[in-house]
């Protein structure tokens, strides 16, 4: 995961929660869990458009 290891996590997590403190983590959380989720389903609806507008180039 872009080259970082189990410390340089830990002291990223400590920072997070020193900077936005524990109540925060979960709605930070949901938040990217949503934007992640959001980001799939945008590009794979790309993917299936560009396959429809191949099929229809084709035909």
């Amino acid at each position: 995961m872009f080259g970082l290891g189990t410390t340089e996590l830990i002291v990223i997590l400590v920072i997070i929660m020193v900077l936005f403190g524990a109540g925060k983590l979960p709605e930070i959380g949901s938040g990217l869990g949503k934007a992640i989720k959001n980001f799939k389903k945008s590009s794979s609806e790309d993917a299936d458009s560009s396959k429809e507008n191949k099929e229809k180039l084709d035909k």
